[in-house]
């Protein structure tokens, strides 16, 4: 495991960040950053230390832990300190937020690599996913942290709220109000049993608005850390869920407003109205609002709204530095609680030191500064702040020119945060941990079955009070009754105009039409499919990487971890990852024997191209189809399209791999298997 904390990892010394300095590796063993060091140490395990099955030595080439397997018959766990589902809630997250990575040849700040770039590209997909980031993490830890002051404040757990009253207004009558709010942050963070004891945990779902017990809005508490309660199938997913959901209700709420929707003012339906063969205008999005202005007797359009255009271009300009800045909001949030809740292989202790090092201060402070000299100091750092411009320019001039990367060594990842890692690279070190064993990660497992309607198991880790209060001052017949299912909560409003709000309604004959375009549609697509075969036999390029992206619905579509089932310029075959020479390398077959044999390291087998994965500069997630082609599949046809990879040589060479089942696995392992320094773009 990791080595002791020395006195320099304790204080926030700014990173050694050298941006002029530049070198490459390719290999895991060359430890360029504190991730790989650790995937290495991890790697062999200690003896006094658990292992997990990636972690165990073995005399295969690569090991299989059970890709493709139940999550059953996977050994528990594959990394040891981190329950399975835990690592695999991890993975999931990773897919959905890493799009395009590039190597970097400067040193990584704070250490570790999988930063999001200065410049980092914005898409529209990219921004869902940074607001469904900040829903799962900083959303619902501060919906906990609400939570926890409401029960708190309630006076349900009589004893802990007679314990906190007691503590404030002594401290008051002392003036000891910042010195008993400092030790009992110090407290919280350097001795985790704290946390519990003074805020006990319950189910978010579980608690109400006055600190009691309700009836989780699902209508059952299947989940303990989501909003709603709601069933799921792994750990993690109603939250994952949940974000998805949060996001589409912000566009369907915006797009209804849009279209001026006002159902209250609407006049009621009849037989043979004219909207009765119409769909409701919230699930048409092109022209919607230009159709809202025309029905109100406007001119929109180009010609005559002067203000359409810039005011277009003025928000999309500012899409990217805002969709930055949530990113980096949320990888700080990460960072924090990775820091106070460390997961091996990173240092157990390291960290939570260092930030009760610098709380301490404010503890020493908070005895001798009184309220007046605090509100001194505030008052002139306001002033200053307001009128001291030509003071504050002159200065950070000089800085500037003394100390050019000044702003960078005092970024938080750099100081106070240094070594700590956002979820993503935490998840990339587990993936380097069963790259160096030569153990690849199975990945997270599918599940086609809906999730059970019924009531997830509660234990003291996930309920209970402190010291002889009852959790949430109820009964347990109480606490049964609000956790079984009740199928009516779920569609529960606070009143008649949000239900008619909520309700879409559509004509009559709409869903017949519906009906009709859906067929029609799918009839149009199979054609399309069979046209493009022959297109890309007549030497398509768009053609032939279009080819096997939407897969036969009984299709076979297991594969890996060392073989992936994919198409290169159209021709089916399999990529596959061949480990046996110092450097690993990554090819592609169409020989199809690899499937029946099971074996990549042949002298017969002759791949149409192979490079060493140390080579690899970049690497980006690419669509079987346009996004506007993907929904039209997903509404008409129900089917998953398979996408592909984008890989890029340092010499510039481009391969693009398409119709990958397993894209996201075979993504994994390429950006743990190397010695790249990676960042997101």
């Amino acid at each position: 495991m990791a080595t002791g904390a020395v006195y320099k990892d304790l204080l926030p010394i700014p990173h050694e960040t050298e941006p002029d300095k530049e070198e490459t590796h390719v290999s895991l063993t060359d430890k360029p950053t504190e991730s790989h060091a650790l995937a290495m140490q991890a790697a062999q395990g200690e003896e006094d230390e658990e292992k997990g099955a990636a972690q165990q030595e073995h005399s295969e080439e690569v090991v299989n832990l059970g890709w493709n397997e139940p999550k059953e018959a996977v050994e528990n766990p594959l990394v040891g300190g981190i329950s399975n589902e835990d690592l695999w809630l991890l993975v999931r997250r990773f897919n959905k937020q890493m799009y395009h990575v590039k190597e970097m040849a400067n040193p990584p700040p704070g250490g570790l690599d999988l930063n999001i770039a200065d410049e980092d590209e914005f898409s529209p997909d990219k921004l869902r996913s940074t607001v469904e980031r900040l829903y799962m993490t900083i959303g619902i830890g501060m919906i906990g942290f609400a939570k926890q002051i409401v029960r708190l404040r309630s006076w349900r757990e009589a004893r802990r709220t007679s314990w906190f009253c007691v503590a404030y207004f002594l401290a008051w009558a002392l003036d000891l109000i910042m010195p008993l709010v400092s030790l009992t942050l110090i407290t919280l963070i350097v001795y985790p049993p704290s946390r519990p004891f003074l805020f006990p945990p319950a189910p978010i779902a579980l608690v109400s608005k006055s600190g009691g017990v309700q009836k989780p809005k699902s209508g059952v508490l299947a989940s303990h850390d989501s909003v709603t309660g709601a069933p799921e199938n792994h750990k993690g997913e109603a939250v994952e869920q949940e974000a998805s959901n949060f996001v589409n209700g912000i566009a369907s709420v915006a797009l209804a407003s849009a279209t001026g929707k006002n159902p209250q003012g609407e006049p009621p339906e009849e037989e043979g109205d004219p909207t009765d063969t119409v769909p409701d205008p919230t699930s048409i999005v092109v022209s919607a609002a230009d159709a809202k202005d025309k029905a109100a007797g406007a001119t929109p359009g180009a010609s005559h709204d002067k203000t359409k255009v810039p005011m277009e271009t003025a928000m999309w300009n500012q899409m990217r530095p805002l969709m930055h800045g949530l990113a980096d909001t949320v990888d700080t949030w990460e960072r924090f609680a990775n820091a106070l809740s460390p997961t091996a292989p990173f240092p157990r202790d390291r960290y939570r030191l260092r930030l009760a090092a610098i709380v301490a201060p404010l503890l020493l402070v908070s005895l001798f500064v009184t309220s007046y000299m605090f509100m001194k100091g505030i008052t002139f750092g306001v002033g200053f702040g307001f009128f001291g411009d030509p003071v504050i320019s002159r200065g950070l001039a000089f800085l500037n020119s003394k100390f050019p990367n000044w702003q960078k060594l005092l970024e938080l990842r750099n100081t106070v945060l240094k070594g700590v890692p956002t979820n993503a690279q935490l998840t990339i070190t587990m993936l380097r941990i069963g790259e160096a064993n030569k153990a690849p990660l199975p990945p997270p497992p599918h599940i086609a079955t809906p999730p059970p309607d019924r009531p997830a198991a509660i234990s003291e880790n996930e309920l209970r009070a402190t010291g002889a209060d009852y959790p949430l001052n109820a009964t347990k017949e109480e606490l049964d009754e609000a956790m079984s299912h009740d199928p009516n909560t779920a569609h529960e409003t606070g009143g008649d105009d949000i239900d008619v709000s909520k309700n879409a309604k559509h004509g009559k004959k709409s869903s017949k039409i519906l009906g009709f375009f859906k067929g029609t549609v799918k009839g149009g697509i199979e054609t399309s499919i069979g046209t493009d075969k022959v297109r890309a036999k007549a030497g398509s390029k768009h053609a032939k990487n279009r080819l096997g992206a939407v897969p036969p619905r009984n299709a076979d579509l297991t594969s890996g971890p060392v073989e992936f089932k994919a198409r290169f310029k159209g021709h089916k075959g399999h990529v596959y990852l061949t480990t046996k020479a110092t450097i690993p390398c990554i090819a592609f077959s169409t020989d199809s024997t690899i499937e029946k044999i099971g074996t990549v390291d042949r002298e017969d087998l002759h791949p149409q191209w192979s490079f060493p994965i140390g080579e690899i500069n970049e690497i980006r997630k690419v669509g079987g189809y346009g996004w506007k082609a993907k929904l039209v599949v997903g509404w008409a046809m129900g089917r998953e399209v398979a996408d592909g990879l984008e890989i890029v040589e340092r010499n510039g060479e481009r391969w693009r791999i398409t119709a990958m089942p397993l894209r996201d696995e075979l993504f994994n392992r390429l950006v743990s298997m190397g010695g790249q320094k990676w960042e997101c773009w």
